[in-house]
């Protein structure tokens, strides 16, 4: 039988740890009492105890274990409780290059949208009330307008993300008919939701047609039947099928829709609200003007991707079906809030002159940066790092690489850029060391490791994070 006594060098060591009293009383953690009760300190103050008291007790018997000294309780103390005062949802400098950083909240936001919402959070709102007669309103009223303008549909509707807008196409123009798609858009989003499992769920059976990899008008066709409810198309945004491809245009399918007396929806997916070309950005398949004019009876596209707004499911399209969605029983709860409609509608007016819409939205200004800006950037960066990092343990250069869009939307395609390489020549810290540090400043700074280095990418940062950046790795 095993003996469940601590070995005798242990005992003594435990016997000299701090009693929880003394501990949540020391001068270190007075000033935590003002922001947090009294029973967090004393039960976060317990835990470190607790684990002093498993180190101790998990010792190699034939090697003598460290007793922490009171200060290094009380830091350990206070470095969590400060944690704790932190809120866990805040501001982060996204370092990546990555534009559309799914972890880091996707599309960051113009300083109109920002205003926006600010204006409407710190008090009440025109959200469901008309201002002339004084008589309830509708909230899709704020962005109704403007997205028939800027795309030409007859009708719009905002819903709180775009999976929900499918499943709720689906669900009232084909719950018990069968939805026809192709196998090669059987997409997977993130958080391992499946375009497959959202049909089935809307009620209605999906017909797969064509190939992985080629898919022609007539399968489609040959798979239209009595119990055909609609045709559904789904750009695989998230991954690439290249080579041996065929696909139908948006124009052909939504033609043999019509002439079936069936429903078209395209989910765009990734939200460009105009050809994107028009912005000097190439490799971005479709957009929403272009699927209005191909006839699509709705189209839906996520807000916070390419059109750089925040997070919704827009719908957009012809009056008759799109209305038919919104008196589904599930719009309500599906029904997006006034935060997010007052972010779209700032993000849609800028879109009225598109020039402005370049300079005054992040995603699509960051998607434009040139050369000359991101090498004035990047070797400002390099600067600062190298006037307060020792050259003997860090490696700072500006070196060729590439950035990434992002958040499911361009998965073929790359940005050159220029970043900030740091390489750490000692063995501490390392690397994953350096990263970790920085994403635990304040603000958390995320880059990315390549190759044994953290890259800093300016692709994705102002130019007053780049002091932020420099001041934490002087802390480092």
């Amino acid at each position: 039988m095993k003996n469940s006594k601590p070995p005798p060098h242990s005992a003594s060591l435990l016997r000299e740890l701090p009693p929880i009293h003394r501990l949540v009383a020391a001068p270190a953690l007075h000033e935590f009492g003002a922001s947090l009760p009294s029973s967090l300190i004393t039960k976060t103050a317990q835990e470190v105890l607790d684990e002093a008291r498993r180190a101790i007790l998990n010792s190699p018997e034939d090697a003598t274990p460290t007793l922490p000294s009171f200060d290094e309780l009380t830091q350990r103390i206070a470095e969590r409780l400060h944690r704790l005062e932190q809120p866990s949802l805040r501001g982060a400098i996204n370092a990546t290059g990555v534009v559309l950083h799914t972890g880091l909240g996707r599309a960051r936001l113009s300083e109109a949208a920002c205003a926006a919402i600010a204006e409407v959070a710190r008090g009440h709102s025109l959200v469901e009330i008309e201002a002339e007669s004084g008589q309830r309103g509708s909230r899709q009223d704020h962005v109704q307008k403007l997205l028939r303008e800027l795309t030409g549909a007859e009708e719009a509707l905002v819903l709180n993300n775009c999976a929900g807008a499918v499943f709720l196409a689906v669900s009232a123009l084909a719950t018990g008919r069968e939805v026809i798609i192709s196998r090669g858009e059987l997409v997977e989003i993130g958080g391992a939701f499946r375009i497959p499992d959202i049909i089935r769920s809307s009620g209605a059976t999906l017909v797969e047609v064509g190939t992985t990899n080629r898919t022609r008008l007539s399968d489609y066709a040959d798979a239209i039947t009595e119990r055909t409810g609609l045709i559904l198309r789904c750009h695989p945004s998230n991954f690439a099928i290249v080579g041996f491809t065929e696909e139908v245009p948006t124009p052909e399918l939504a033609a043999l829709a019509h002439d079936n007396s069936l429903p078209f929806i395209e989910d765009q997916g990734n939200g460009a609200l105009f050809p994107l070309d028009t912005f000097g950005i190439t490799g971005v398949k479709g957009s929403l003007v272009e699927s209005v004019s191909a006839g699509c009876d709705v189209v839906t596209a996520s807000g916070d991707k390419l059109l750089g707004a925040t997070q919704s499911g827009i719908l957009l399209g012809k009056r008759e079906p799109i209305r038919r969605i919104a008196k589904h029983p599930l719009a309500r709860a599906l029904r997006v809030d006034k935060l997010t409609l007052a972010g779209l509608e700032a993000t849609l007016r800028l879109y009225r002159n598109p020039e402005q819409a370049q300079t005054d939205i992040p995603t699509l200004r960051y998607l434009t940066r040139q050369e000359p800006e991101l090498r004035r950037m990047a070797q400002s960066l390099a600067r600062g790092l190298r006037r307060i990092l020792d050259k003997e343990r860090f490696a700072v250069e500006v070196v060729k690489e590439s950035s990434q869009v992002g958040g499911g939307s361009l998965p073929n395609e790359s940005l050159p850029t220029l970043c900030v390489r740091v390489r750490c020549l000692t063995d501490s810290p390392t690397v994953n060391d350096l990263a970790k540090t920085l994403r635990q400043s304040a603000p958390p700074i995320f880059g990315r490791i390549r190759s044994d280095a953290l890259l800093l990418d300016p692709r994705t940062l102002e130019l007053t994070e780049i002091p932020l950046i420099v001041a934490a790795f002087q802390r480092i």
